[in-house]
């Protein structure tokens, strides 16, 4: 029933992006330059978790590396890594420059001259850039003349109010290209799992009316769609039926918000890992014995600011953690999915 497994999967860039044509449009023209050996222009992607916001950079880059000589792609998610290290070790081992550098002991600047000796022109996409523990990094690759920036976050008015961000960064980021994208509706949904399913199932082996209901169900969001159809396949698969039912999709619910709930978790960098690994372990724990515990476990903690931003983030825009009280009577626990 399956002929191509990698197009059920989340992470999968398809050869067409359905219903983002103006987005792919304004993104292609603000690295057009690039065509032509100079440097194009930064651009921030801004929209709800499932909107496309990562597969439209991954895109529009790809289709750009296919046309162009000399253009690198360097990719990384912030919430991976967030110190100055961490995304350029990242952006340095998916680029393939300076892969011989380690994480561990190599100064910033070392990595930052290799980005600025290559020939070739790097487009950096930062993913979730609202989680970089200090965003003058976005100075010191962005003024480099052979990187063009693509970041991405959710939310575009917390990004420009944030009163951590640096004023020389939220002075070069104003003048960004700003893209904007809008969860999807049913229709648009109902034709991203059309396209996946043409590129990884036989014909006939889901009908229509699952294909909508796994919209319905998903409401706009086409990762928790995607998911919905993978992990339905995987249960018709494992039985010796051949077609997906809306009995499958049901039964699969559950266990594909509890996927996408990992992945999250999967992606957190070290310090957020152990914060949410900590309350995930206790069931509920008050913010004073989350910070006791993570101070134990760790030999070179992050300041208690850091910290507290960590879980901010972990609460606000990942839905990972949550919060009752305020202050020092603050409780932290996991929430069901």
């Amino acid at each position: 029933m399956i002929t191509n497994a990698r197009a059920l999967e989340t992470t999968y860039v398809p050869q067409d992006l359905e219903h983002r044509d103006g987005q792919i449009s304004q993104l292609a023209t603000a690295l057009e330059p690039l065509t032509h050996g100079v440097g194009g222009e930064h651009s921030l992607i801004f929209g709800p978790s499932g909107s496309g916001k990562t597969t439209l950079a991954k895109y529009v880059v790809r289709k750009l590396r296919e046309e162009s000589f000399g253009v690198r792609r360097a990719y990384w998610n912030c919430m991976s890594g967030s110190s100055k290290t961490e995304v350029l070790h990242g952006l340095a081992q998916d680029s393939g420059i300076g892969t011989h550098l380690s994480r561990d002991g190599t100064a910033t600047s070392t990595f930052i001259d290799a980005f600025r000796d290559t020939d070739d022109h790097i487009v950096v996409i930062l993913d979730e850039v609202d989680a970089l523990e200090d965003e003058t990094l976005l100075l010191g690759i962005g003024d480099l003349p052979n990187v063009t920036i693509v970041a991405i976050t959710i939310d575009e008015d917390d990004f420009f109010a944030n009163h951590r961000l640096n004023g020389r960064v939220k002075s070069r980021f104003s003048s960004a290209e700003l893209i904007r994208l809008r969860k999807y509706t049913h229709t648009e949904l109902t034709d991203i799992l059309l396209a996946r399913i043409d590129a990884g199932l036989r014909p006939g082996v889901i009908g229509r009316d699952a294909i909508e209901y796994t919209a319905d169900l998903a409401a706009g969001d086409a990762r928790k769609a995607i998911k919905l159809l993978e992990k339905a396949t995987r249960r018709v698969n494992r039985s010796d039926r051949s077609q997906i039912t809306l009995e499958d999709i049901d039964a699969v619910h559950d266990e594909a918000r509890r996927d996408l709930q990992q992945d999250h978790v999967d992606s957190l960098g070290t310090h957020k890992r152990l914060l949410y690994d900590i309350v995930s372990a206790a069931g509920e724990i008050s913010v004073t014995e989350l910070h006791a515990t993570y101070e134990e476990r760790v030999a070179d903690p992050k300041p208690n600011r850091t910290r507290r931003r960590y879980l901010s983030t972990l609460v606000d825009k990942y839905g990972l953690l949550e919060s009752t009280g305020s202050g020092r009577g603050k409780n932290y626990f996991v929430p069901e999915p």
